[in-house]
């Protein structure tokens, strides 16, 4: 079957939105006509052996026992249906189609009901029953050949991909989370899996692939073809989680129309309702959504980790509440192959905010360091932006594993992308872009042969990879400090500091107190002793009584002193007080000694800096923009010039055209 076969019978199908236009919006046609593609498909399915599911159905009616095993032996599939109807017959009896539209459903398998259900599928009988459109479309999808003979599982999900994309495209606005673009997609099945294409070739293979937010099974599709299109005899587990009803409904409809077991499809959060516990996988692959909150399953995930420690899918630390785009890694990560048993492959799309948020020693900076410090990391792949239905921001790749070959041990690559793309005749939401058949052969070519590239300055693509060691993503965040400085004065502002600090409030006799030193108003003292003195003798001299606290004490000085570059260094204990004013802080790479840091970076311009190590931490990043940043010059004054003058003249003669 050839792809115009694949558009007309899309097309046969898709033709339903004529009947539906007026009652439903055009984003909510897809939730008809996915389900009746799905009903379809499973009727054609069982057409040859439902006489023998009926004849099981009647030998086992009054036995006492649980007749789905025999049901599926009788079927010859991994569902069947109890009832003779059809959806021919339904349309032959147009007085009752709703409710035999009813019981046909409800005589399906459990798994093949369920995602008849999560389409809400009831809902949808009762609007188009309601607006006299059942009996038109189950008459147009009875005369929907989908027989297996004449549509192969390959060609049906082609056909169900088509409706899918549709579907995304009437309602782009949400498009996003339930589906990525076909050609992101092969891309980054190309780049974590096209380095086992030897290993995949052998007969007999067997791989099992996961994705924890498979939207509507995309990737898992794309997945699934790669290999077994390297491989016909190549055994391929695909499994998912999806949050979304819909999307969940729509996969697990994908795999059972391609024949493949719908149960490894989970329905549920992943954090919170793990459908895979304690599987392990060869590869992994996944489109979470970008900066989405983690607030509903907070207690769930926080207590994983504090119960489970370094066995926790979430070791070693959690990142911020309001982007749980890192937690879909890491839980990625707990799922890999162990590397004694072959080990596994990880790729995952995100914004940029993994790669740098997060200062040393916070939850995404540790995540990272994690990562990095267990050779995890292959490399990173920056896209062009606008490729995405519903965002426009830049994105990049991330590809881990946990059997790095051996030249690649203790590296990552970074392979700029960001110019590979081709402009859309025509946007879908904020999809402007997309890359092309070509565009991706060399990516995953240049990917590939990263390692050559960034090395030899004569290739052409050599400014588009580097190459970098794991530590060289780490620094330590050191805190410079600064000595406080203060001179000491009694004037105005510092009288009304004093009368507002709380110690000198609560004397007995505060506003006394603060009249008793007025006569000093103007005087400045340099050294912090001289200026207590006087002070002291000032009041006691009025008849006051001196407070001897140490909140007092804190409290005069920091009414009475100011700033001052030229003035006393204050200390505590007799090591030198810093000013949190003054406080800096620098990231230093990890390979380079701090001390040395500071005397070459620091002391030259402030020379009584000093690093206060006890509040250094560990930090890590991957800042894959700056290490492509290339500096453009900007264009002469003089050419600026003669184009505004050439401008202007322009302006002048299309301006005296008019007045003519």
């Amino acid at each position: 079957m050839d792809t115009k076969t694949h558009n007309e019978l899309a097309n046969h199908a898709w033709s339903v939105a004529d009947l539906l236009r007026g009652d439903y919006k055009q984003s909510d046609y897809g939730k008809v006509i996915l389900p009746f593609t799905v009903l379809r498909r499973l009727e054609c399915v069982l057409a040859p052996t439902r006489d023998k599911v009926l004849d099981t159905v009647e030998k086992y009616r009054n036995r006492d026992i649980d007749v789905d095993t025999f049901l599926r032996k009788a079927s010859g599939r991994r569902f069947y249906n109890i009832t003779p109807l059809t959806l021919k017959s339904i349309a032959a009896d147009s007085s009752h189609v709703a409710s035999h539209l009813t019981q046909y459903i409800g005589g399906f398998s459990r798994n093949a009901y369920e995602v008849l259900e999560r389409y809400d599928f009831a809902q949808q009988i009762k609007k188009l029953d309601s607006a006299n459109l059942l009996y038109k479309v189950i008459s147009t999808f009875a005369d929907l050949d989908l027989r297996p003979e004449i549509v192969d599982n390959h060609q049906m999900g082609y056909i169900f991909e088509e409706l899918i994309r549709r579907f995304a495209e009437q309602s782009n606005e949400t498009a996003g989370e339930h589906f990525t673009p076909r050609e992101v997609i092969e891309l980054m099945v190309n780049l974590l899996i096209a380095p086992d294409d030897e290993a995949l070739s052998k007969r007999g293979v067997v791989r099992r692939v996961l994705d924890p937010a498979c939207g509507t099974g995309g990737m898992l599709s794309a997945a699934y073809e790669h290999i077994t299109g390297m491989n016909p005899d190549a055994t391929v587990e695909v499994h998912g989680q999806e949050l979304n009803p819909e999307s969940w409904a729509i996969c697990r409809s994908d795999l059972m129309i391609k024949d493949q077991n719908p149960d490894n499809i989970k329905f549920g959060n992943s954090f919170s309702d793990d459908g895979h516990r304690n599987a392990t996988f060869d590869y992994l692959l996944a489109n979470p959504p970008f900066g989405v909150e983690w607030k509903k399953v907070k207690e769930d995930v926080e207590d994983d980790l504090e119960r489970l420690g370094e066995n926790s899918r979430f070791w070693p630390a959690l990142p911020r509440i309001n982007d749980g785009s890192l937690l879909f890694l890491q839980h990625m990560l707990s799922k890999m192959k162990p590397a004694e048993d072959g080990g596994g492959r990880v790729a995952i799309v995100f914004n940029g905010s993994p790669l740098f948020t997060g200062a040393a020693g916070s939850g995404e900076s540790r995540i990272r360091q994690h990562i990095l410090e267990n050779d995890w990391l292959e490399g990173i792949v920056a896209l062009p932006d606008q490729l995405f239905y519903n965002t426009g921001i830049s994105t990049y790749f991330w590809i881990l594993t946990n059997r790095k070959g051996p030249d690649h041990r203790g590296k990552v690559v970074l392979l700029d992308a960001r110019d590979q793309w081709r402009k859309m005749r025509k946007s879908l939401g904020d999809k402007r872009k997309y890359i092309d058949a070509d565009q991706i052969s060399e990516i995953t070519r240049l990917y590939a042969d990263a390692l050559h590239a960034a090395k030899d300055e004569n290739h052409p693509q050599h400014a588009k990879v580097r190459v970098f060691a794991n530590e060289d993503f780490g620094y330590r965040r050191i805190t410079v400090e600064r000595p406080l400085k203060l001179r000491f004065e009694i004037s105005d502002d510092t009288l009304a500091a004093l009368r507002e600090a709380k110690p000198i409030q609560k004397l007995d006799a505060a506003d006394e107190f603060v009249e008793a030193v007025r006569p000093l108003l103007g005087t400045t003292w340099w050294k912090k002793a001289e200026a207590v003195q006087e002070i002291r003798q000032t009041v006691t001299r009025a008849g006051l009584t001196w407070p001897t606290s140490a909140p007092f004490a804190k409290a005069l000085r920091a009414a009475i002193g100011v700033r001052d570059p030229e003035g006393e260094v204050q200390t505590v204990k007799g090591d030198p007080e810093p000013d949190p004013e003054l406080r800096d802080y620098e990231n230093v790479p990890l390979h380079e000694d701090i001390e040395e840091y500071l005397r070459r970076e620091v002391l030259p311009h402030v020379p009584d800096a000093w690093i206060d190590h006890t509040k250094t931490r560990i930090g890590y990043e991957i800042p894959v923009t700056r290490h492509f940043y290339v500096y453009e010059p900007p264009r002469p004054l003089a050419e600026i010039d003669a184009e505004l003058k050439a401008l202007e003249a322009e302006i002048q003669a299309l301006l005296g055209e008019v007045a003519e």
